[in-house]
C-alpha cells in the first residue's frame, strides 16, 4: 500500500509530461511545415528561368500590339511625333498652312516604327539571355514593379540600337518619312533667319521605337507582378508567388 502511495505522484508526473508532450505536437508540425515550404523556394535557376519568361512574354506581347497598324500612331504612350528639337520645324509649318505634309510625316514615322518593331522580335529576345541569375534574384525580391525591364533596358539598350536601327531606317524608307522630312527640313531651313535642323531621324526613331517596347513590356511585367491570373505558367507562379510571400 504505501509503494503503491509513493508511485501515484510518479504517475502523475509522467501522465502530465506526456501531456504536455502531446500539446507541443501541432506545434512541432507546424514548424516541419513551414520547413518544408522553405525548401519549397525557387532556385536561383529558376528564377533566373521565370524571369525571363516572364520578360519574352513581355516582348512578345508588345511587339505583337505595336507592330499592328495604329500599333504606335494609336496610342498616346508610346506615338513619334516630331523630334524635340524640331517641333520649331512644325509650328511654322503648320504657320504656313502646310498641315498635311507635318501629319504625313509623322503617320509615316510611326508606320515604320509598326513595321520595324515586329522584326526586331528576335534580337530583343536573344538579349535576354545577358541576364545573370544573381541579377535575376535582385530583381525578383526588388519593391519596384518595373525593375526587370529597366534593368533589360539598361544592360541591352546599346547593343539593340546598334541592331535595330538598320530595320528603322529601312522601314523609314519604305513609308517615305525619310523623304517627308527631307522635305520638310528643307522647306524649313529655306526660312530666313532660322536656325537651320540636322536632326537625325533615323537614330530618333529608332531610340523612340525601342522606348515604344520598353514601355509595353513594363506593362506586361507589372501584370505578372500585380495579377495572380497573368502567370501563365506553374514556373512563373511559383516564383512569382514567392516574391509575393517576401
Amino acid at each position: 500500500m504505501k509503494l503503491s502511495l509513493l508511485l501515484l505522484p510518479i504517475a502523475i508526473i509522467l501522465f502530465a509530461e506526456n501531456s504536455r508532450a502531446q500539446i507541443k505536437i501541432p506545434g512541432a508540425l507546424k514548424q516541419a511545415a513551414n520547413s518544408l515550404s522553405q525548401s519549397g523556394a525557387p532556385s536561383q535557376l529558376e528564377i533566373g528561368s521565370a524571369l525571363k519568361e516572364a520578360l519574352e512574354i513581355g516582348v512578345s506581347a508588345g511587339t505583337d500590339r505595336l507592330s499592328i497598324q495604329n500599333g504606335f500612331l494609336g496610342n498616346a504612350a508610346v506615338k513619334l511625333l516630331f523630334p524635340p528639337e524640331a517641333q520649331k520645324v512644325e509650328k511654322s509649318l503648320r504657320g504656313l498652312g502646310l498641315n498635311k505634309p507635318c501629319d504625313d510625316f509623322i503617320t509615316s514615322m510611326n508606320r515604320a516604327a509598326e513595321l520595324a518593331v515586329k522584326e526586331a522580335k528576335p534580337i530583343f529576345i536573344s538579349a535576354l539571355q545577358q541576364m545573370t541569375l544573381q541579377d535575376a534574384t535582385n530583381i525578383l525580391l526588388s519593391k519596384e514593379k518595373n525593375t526587370a525591364t529597366t534593368y533589360f533596358q539598361r544592360v541591352t539598350s546599346d547593343a539593340l540600337s546598334a541592331k535595330f536601327q538598320p530595320i528603322i531606317s529601312e522601314a523609314l524608307k519604305k513609308t517615305e518619312a525619310t523623304k517627308y522630312w527631307t522635305d520638310l527640313s528643307s522647306s524649313y531651313n529655306k526660312v530666313p533667319f532660322v536656325t537651320k535642323v540636322q536632326t537625325d531621324l533615323t537614330a530618333y526613331a529608332t531610340q523612340k521605337a525601342m522606348d515604344g517596347l520598353f514601355y509595353e513590356v513594363a506593362q506586361e511585367e507589372l501584370k505578372i507582378r500585380s495579377n495572380s491570373g497573368a502567370r501563365s505558367t506553374a514556373l512563373l507562379r511559383k516564383v512569382f508567388g514567392y516574391a509575393d510571400g517576401k
